[in-house]
């Protein structure tokens, strides 16, 4: 009876680890998609001149900040609809997505509005030479403007994921790739030069926004996206939920333009080094980030179901999961260090510091993956504020503050700031480990 009982147990942990990763999957492919995306726009960028790439990064850098309020909708849409949705109370679920909607037209076009009107005084704010800002005030009017179609794409694809649909994203995402390649090959024969490019990725994002909102209308019979009257409790419980969310990665963003500057104190050649750096690492942030959302998805819609102890195993079953990714991707960044870093460049200097680097970030992966599975777990249980104290204390205390000490009293340059950024997702992820272990979440309301 015993050796039945742990039978059982042992397919359930192998069928909610399936689970997990059949709805990860489409959001890691639909995550390279994303970053192929700005690869093609750097790509066709670079032939026209390079400074041309550098406007497009100017420009990149301000969405991040605006994408910190779109963020703030889409987590709060995410956790309100996930919940509705596994308490199977269709009325909310539509509710909840008409508001999300709202909303995220509302801050979209607000900060369309922003960066129209003070768009010289936002671009010089940069920091950036005059002669990139002339390449980028046309990529940055087409991209940053109307950045609503930005901003419902987010929302609408936050909506679907909380139904448990991660598929639809992932497939729009493709196209949407593919019809911005079309159209920056057309507009560049046009020579409509980097006002074509950022054209092309506007209008694919509209193509986007118009397949999601139709598949979200389909997906089920129950969800019919009809007109309702605004509802304030509705509105309060979205942004109670998403605006510590938003705020997080409001705090991240501006931290990282400040690291960036000590960064960039420390010579062209560490800013290279550690821009290439973290290039490379962002590619195990494509499985943490898709198991992240996954879980996100149906920690919410346990709870929807008041099923608890399926929300608590569904967090620690992801992260039991992803253990093989967190290794195979601590030896490749360790192992082939050297190779990787030769992708990039040719300079001796810069390849060790880019071997360097990568070795430190090796030996921190599993806490890579911690940070972003229990920050999922605890947004889609509705416990936004924590993760957001959270990175403060990890990006603004100890990423910058020990940093710096490790930079540069203890003169250990550019992989001293690597180390503190081990130092950081430790402490974070052990942090974010803890408070789920104690079951906070489990009170946190909509």
């Amino acid at each position: 009876m015993l050796q039945d009982n742990e039978d059982k147990e042992e397919n359930e942990r192998k069928q909610n680890i399936k689970g997990i990763f059949s709805l990860a999957a489409p959001i890691m492919i639909e995550n390279a998609l994303h970053m192929l995306l700005g690869t093609m726009d750097m790509y066709f960028a670079g032939r026209l001149e390079d400074r041309a790439i550098a406007g497009i990064g100017v420009t990149n850098l301000v969405m991040n900040l605006f994408i910190s309020f779109f963020t703030a909708v889409s987590v709060g849409a995410t956790a309100v609809t996930a919940r509705h949705y596994g308490g199977k109370d269709f009325g909310s679920v539509n509710r909840s997505i008409v508001h999300s909607l709202v909303m995220g037209a509302a801050a979209g076009i607000a900060s369309g509005g922003i960066c129209a009107a003070f768009s010289g005084l936002i671009l010089h704010a940069s920091g950036a030479e005059e002669a990139v800002i002339e390449y980028a005030r046309p990529y940055y009017l087409a991209v940053a403007v109307p950045c609503v179609v930005l901003s419902l794409q987010l929302v609408l694809s936050s909506c679907l994921r909380a139904v448990k649909d991660t598929r639809t994203p992932m497939y729009v995402t493709g196209i949407s790739n593919v019809f911005n390649i079309l159209l920056d090959l057309l507009f560049i024969r046009a020579g409509w030069g980097i006002l074509g490019l950022g054209l092309a990725t506007t209008l694919s994002r509209c193509v986007s926004v118009c397949v999601l909102f139709l598949r979200l209308r389909v997906h089920d019979r129950n969800i019919k996206l009809s007109v309702c009257k605004p509802e304030k409790e509705t509105f309060a419980s979205i942004l109670r939920i998403g605006i510590p969310a938003g705020m997080e990665k409001l705090i991240m963003r501006v931290g990282q333009l400040i690291y960036g500057s000590m960064i960039l104190s420390m010579g062209t050649t560490a800013y290279i080094a550690h821009n290439i750096t973290g290039n490379i690492e962002s590619y195990s942030y494509i499985p943490a980030t898709g198991i992240g959302l996954a879980v996100c998805t149906l920690v919410g819609v346990a709870l929807g179901e008041n099923d608890v102890a399926k929300a608590r195993e569904t967090a620690s079953a992801a992260y039991r999961g992803s253990l093989g990714l967190m290794v195979l991707f601590g030896a490749v960044f360790f192992i082939f260090a050297p190779g990787l870093a030769s992708l990039f460049t040719e300079t001796a200097e810069i390849r060790s510091l880019v071997a360097a680097s990568l070795r430190v970030i090796a030996l921190f992966q599993p806490f890579v993956f911690l940070v972003q599975i229990m920050t999922n777990a605890l947004q889609g249980a509705g416990d936004t504020r924590f993760p957001m104290y959270a990175t403060l204390i990890g990006i603004w205390g100890i990423r910058m503050g020990v940093g710096y000490l490790l930079a540069s009293r203890f003169h250990l340059g550019l992989v001293g700031v690597w180390y503190a950024y081990g130092f950081d997702v430790t402490v974070r992820g052990m942090l974010l480990w803890g408070r789920f272990r104690k079951g906070k979440w489990k009170k946190a309301r909509l």
